[in-house]
């Protein structure tokens, strides 16, 4: 909804009143709330126009008891308050069908909503955006003057001069017309204090479990409404469905891109990480219970969902498998009993991890296919901290599984001698993403999306994802590899801006305004993501420094509201769009994932230790560790085999393995037998490999061969130790 002002009673030549306000342009107001997580915005619109001076205050809330939202308003000064309504139902706005019948009605697919007042509603209309809705009637009259009762479909507006200058507007939503009638009527009929008594209470008891330092006034406010932002974005329809924005990015200028009030599996769980963290554990617990809801039958969770479950986008994010496992170790590692059902989630989550990674059909940024150190990392956290709920050979199975990806990742995502490694004279680094075996791995390209079809050799894009390798407890912070790769990405992401030292995502990023501040569209230059100043600081924390400064960094890229942004502006400030170097740009904001990473951060600086890292993962990997096995995949072949390690040759078919030792000596066959987590598996044992210096092998899938020959280096040495705290999965 948008509100405008029009002067009372000031007839011009013509019959067209002189002057009105539109608020929105005008921008001059303020904004509060009785306390930070205390959801309740009241917004005063005052100023002067054409002599005159206005003053209009509104007041917000969301119905406790319906789906309804009420708008309490009061103006004073020689106006009368226009309110405009452009539905967008269905995200984005096409197809919707607007119409007046005793009050502003608008539908789309089984979706309807109700603008309905305490006082009379004149000069109601139903317009067609930008040729016959209300501003294009004020534009062109002064005032409202058209009184159309239905328009549509297309993208359509609700238009009405409101006749009390104090009072309540309802908006109401449900699948009938008759529905949404009842909801805003029925909001109205109870009153806006009721409501506000009722919502005041419930979060006022809420606000008093959470557990929030505040190092200083701003961040201890900034934290109290972080916490309010998350819960606020979670649906009370479908508990546990914490979407990850309730805004739309460059929604001041398009409407085409759609929304971020989707469920994505990873940033549900970041939020519900905060808010365990900050001491609303219950909260965290109905995300786990939507997670088990709406798994699907393979074990992966989508990735994202409308809150009801239902799909938008159906691609195959690997860690958004993963993390609801490490949700449930951390319930579980906090006191709190399993949900029914937990072991089962964990097994088919865990088969599905194991069947297809390390690689992954996207990263978490869900542009590009490989194997990605976030992902890898969240991967092996959820095998090593769910095997608890595994049967004993599942469990063996998949702590073989972790220690192999483990002790492999550097071969998968670390290089070294690159121009940039010598260039900053560091041993190497991690890079962003190993492309797929087929595309080259480490020596291919990467594609950079809504770069218009750029490429860049992946050795070369970094990123800091790898910074969840230490937060998950897999690497410690003081590893010269962690350290090396800090420093190259300190020097090619970090940007410092007024707010303070702020990372773009990755090099040569394309999800962001275009060079001359026109919003993304497709296309553009990937800006500053505050919350990577958070990975940043956990970092940090983890190599024993004071975080303080990343936090005040995030907190000085905050909307005068307090809200955390998606992204800032990182070039030289461009005053008409609003855009400055470390202010929000038009990106999503608030965004969860934002305000979930300062919560953390803030609070890991308290207890000294990440929200994600649980005992279990910590535990098993506080220092190097050889892995049983290591295994052959398409995905992920090996060249040469360290001693003492057994080798496992493996394939979601069944197959025959046609091999024979340096050289193709001793040419022999054998059958690769049906497994745990459904793969067919043909393992040769480390006593076995000892007596020889190569492996050669083709495979045979039924009656069709491979088409292609392999050799594996056996390398040569004495027989792996197992230390005594090794746990028998990793003598097997």
């Amino acid at each position: 909804m948008t509100f405008y002002l029009v002067m009372d009673g000031q007839e011009g030549p013509g019959g067209a009143v002189q002057g009105w306000v539109d608020l929105k342009r005008a921008a001059a107001y303020s904004l509060g709330v009785p306390a930070p997580h205390l959801p309740l915005p009241t917004v005063i619109h005052s100023g002067t126009h054409a002599g005159a001076d206005y003053r209009l205050t509104l007041e917000v809330l969301p119905d406790p008891q319906r789906d309804a939202l009420l708008v309490r308003y009061a103006l004073d000064g020689p106006f009368r308050l226009v309110v405009i309504a452009a539905p967008h139902l269905g995200g984005t706005g096409q197809d919707n069908v607007a119409w007046v019948d005793g009050a502003l009605f608008a539908h789309h697919a089984g979706h309807v909503l109700c603008l309905s007042a305490t006082g009379p509603l004149r000069r109601a209309s139903a317009g067609v955006v930008g040729v016959s809705d209300g501003w294009q009637d004020l534009q062109a009259h002064g005032r409202l003057t058209w009184a159309y009762t239905r328009a549509g479909p297309g993208n359509v507006a609700l238009s009405a001069e409101l006749e009390d200058r104090a009072g309540t507007l309802a908006l109401g939503f449900s699948n009938t017309a008759r529905g949404a009638w009842t909801l805003a009527r029925g909001a109205l009929a109870e009153g806006y204090g009721a409501a506000e008594q009722e919502f005041l209470r419930g979060w006022g008891v809420w606000g008093d479990a959470l557990k929030l330092p505040a190092p200083d006034p701003a961040l201890g406010q900034l934290a109290l409404l972080s916490a309010a932002v998350l819960k606020m974005h979670e649906d009370r329809t479908y508990p546990g469905a914490i979407v990850a924005s309730l805004s739309v990015p460059w929604g001041d200028s398009t409407d085409t891109l759609g929304g971020y009030h989707l469920v994505w599996p990873r940033d549900a769980t970041l939020a519900a990480f905060a808010l365990i963290a900050a001491g609303t554990p219950g909260d965290a617990r109905r995300v786990l219970a939507r997670f088990l809801a709406t798994q699907q039958p393979d074990g992966h969770w989508l990735q994202n969902t409308y809150p009801s479950g239902d799909p938008f986008w159906t691609g195959l994010q690997l860690d958004e498998t993963a993390f609801p496992v490490l949700l449930a170790a951390k319930l579980r590692e906090e006191g709190l009993e399993d949900l029914p059902g937990t072991a089962e989630m964990v097994g088919r989550a865990l088969g599905f991890v194991v069947r297809t990674g390390p690689t992954s059909d996207q990263d978490r940024w869900e542009e590009n296919p490989g194997v990605n150190p976030f992902t890898l990392a969240v991967a092996v956290a959820a095998l090593a901290a769910g095997a608890m709920w595994l049967p004993e050979a599942e469990r063996e199975e998949a702590l073989k599984v972790a220690d192999e990806w483990n002790e492999r990742l550097e071969s998968w995502c670390y290089v070294q001698d690159t121009p940039l490694a010598q260039e900053l004279e560091v041993g190497g680094y991690y890079v962003r993403l190993a492309p797929p075996q087929r595309d080259g791995g480490l020596g291919g390209t990467v594609l950079l999306r809504n770069r218009m079809g750029e490429t860049i050799g992946a050795s070369a894009l970094v990123s800091l994802d790898f910074s969840y390798l230490t937060r998950l407890g897999l690497r410690q912070a003081d590893d010269p590899r962690i350290v090396d790769t800090l420093k190259v990405v300190d020097h090619v992401l970090r940007v410092p801006t007024p707010s303070g030292d702020l990372y773009h995502r990755y090099n040569d990023d394309g999800y962001g305004e275009h060079e001359d501040g026109r919003p993304f569209d497709g296309s553009g230059i990937g800006r500053l993501w505050p919350l990577l100043s958070g990975e940043r600081g956990h970092l940090a924390l983890l190599s024993g420094e004071d975080p303080l400064p990343y936090l005040r960094t995030i907190a000085a890229c905050a909307s005068p509201g307090g809200l955390l942004p998606e992204q800032v502006w990182d070039a030289a400030p461009i005053p008409e769009r609003g855009l400055y170097p470390g202010r929000p740009s038009g990106s999503a904001m608030p965004l969860v994932w934002t305000h979930a990473e300062f919560l953390k951060l803030l609070l890991a600086r308290e207890t000294g230790r990440p929200a994600e890292l649980l005992r279990a993962v910590g535990d098993r990997y506080a220092r190097p560790r050889d892995a049983a096995e290591w295994r052959w995949r398409n995905e992920t072949p090996l060249r040469q085999l360290p001693p003492g390690r057994d080798l496992t040759f493996e394939s979601p078919v069944a197959f025959t393995l046609h091999f024979g030792w340096d050289g193709w000596q001793d040419v022999q066959e054998r059958q690769a037998q049906c497994g745990t987590f459904g793969l067919w598996l043909l393992t040769f044992r480390a006593e076995e490999l000892r007596a020889h210096g190569s492996l050669n092998f083709t495979r045979r899938f039924g009656e069709a061969w491979e088409g292609a020959d392999h050799e594996i280096r056996l390398e040569r040495g004495a027989a792996r130790e197992v230390t005594a705290d090794q746990p028998d999965a990793a003598r097997s």
